[in-house]
């Protein structure tokens, strides 16, 4: 649920027992740890979490969301012209580089609610390890009249999490009929790329995923140890010229710098995917959080794209307070 929806809490007794309860179904916390961390009583903790099954508050996901989250998810949503925020609580009290279990709940959460309420049909999918942990917290549900299709190229080197997996888990999740562009995320060569595009398969994938209702995708990094690196989607000759350039992210293929705007990167003309232009007009959510994020994120949020932002706390924070100081 986003900002304006039912099923929150906002201040009080009410925004404690959420966070209790996110620390303790999501974050594994024992009532001694969230005691400590919250600083209060055990019993004390014990009555919160009490008090958020009483109140239906823990079903599959935390039907609340603590008053500090809120009040961050208003503010991104003023900031950049949203449509609707997720910003989901912390779970630890130094936030990891890639916070995924607190990524991929929020983003199950959002994406259930999608499918329940029928706001979708076609779903365009994106790639990277939040997508594929957010397809692992998904509930099983039936939903045949549901279409999943890959944005871009579903071969990696990294099996473990290419899009078409995402699209495999998320299909096994739900019944849902999947389609997947059989080809690498960026060819060897234009000429390759040409190739490639003109395959039946593949021209009909990306005519499906230009058709989508919803897009969901995440945000790569243009670091070392980020995703496109180390699942061999770019080398480090490729790495090193995107920095050069000023690229601080990637999304769907194409790298921008710190105000969202393109680089124009010779890697870019080899993307197999939809192009940035098929996603005007559309529900396009943003998954995307951790450590590294904060300034890819403002870029691309900056650019008026993305419609909806999930994220975690911490992230959120440094996002609108880098927005503050700029001010």
């Amino acid at each position: 649920m986003f900002s304006g929806e039912a099923g929150r809490t906002s201040s009080g007794e009410n925004s404690l027992a959420t966070r209790a309860a996110w620390l303790s179904f999501i974050g594994g916390l024992t009532q001694d740890e969230i005691a400590s961390r919250l600083s209060m009583s055990r019993v004390k903790v014990n009555r919160l979490i009490a008090q958020a099954h009483r109140e239906g508050l823990v079903r599959v996901f935390i039907e609340g969301t603590p008053h500090e989250c809120v009040t961050l998810e208003d503010r991104l949503c003023r900031m950049f012209g949203l449509t609707g925020c997720f910003v989901a609580p912390m779970l630890e009290e130094s936030a990891s580089p890639l916070p995924v279990d607190t990524l991929a709940v929020a983003g199950a959460r959002v994406l259930h609610y999608a499918l329940e309420t029928g706001q979708a049909r076609i779903i365009g999918v994106g790639h990277g390890r939040t997508l594929a942990a957010m397809a692992d917290r998904l509930p099983r549900q039936q939903r045949e009249d549901v279409r999943f299709v890959s944005l871009l190229g579903s071969l990696t080197r990294n099996a473990a999490a290419n899009p078409f997996d995402v699209i495999h888990r998320l299909c096994e999740r739900t019944g849902a009929e999947s389609y997947f562009l059989p080809v690498p995320f960026f060819a060897d060569t234009s000429e390759d790329k040409a190739v490639l595009m003109a395959q039946r398969s593949v021209r009909h994938a990306l005519d499906l995923a230009r058709q989508a209702d919803l897009v969901i995708a995440g945000i790569g990094e243009v670091t070392a140890g980020s995703f496109l690196t180390t699942s061999g989607m770019i080398t480090s000759e490729e790495l090193d010229q995107l920095r050069r350039l000023g690229a601080v992210g990637e999304i769907l293929g194409r790298f921008f710098d710190a105000k969202g705007r393109p680089v124009g990167a010779e890697i870019d003309a080899r993307a197999i995917a939809i192009d940035l232009e098929d996603l005007k007009g559309k529900e396009v959510v943003i998954l995307a959080g951790g450590k590294s994020k904060p300034q890819a994120i403002r870029a691309i949020l900056a650019t008026g794209l993305v419609t909806r932002l999930v994220t975690d706390e911490a992230t959120a924070l440094r996002i609108s307070e880098a927005g503050a100081t700029e001010g």
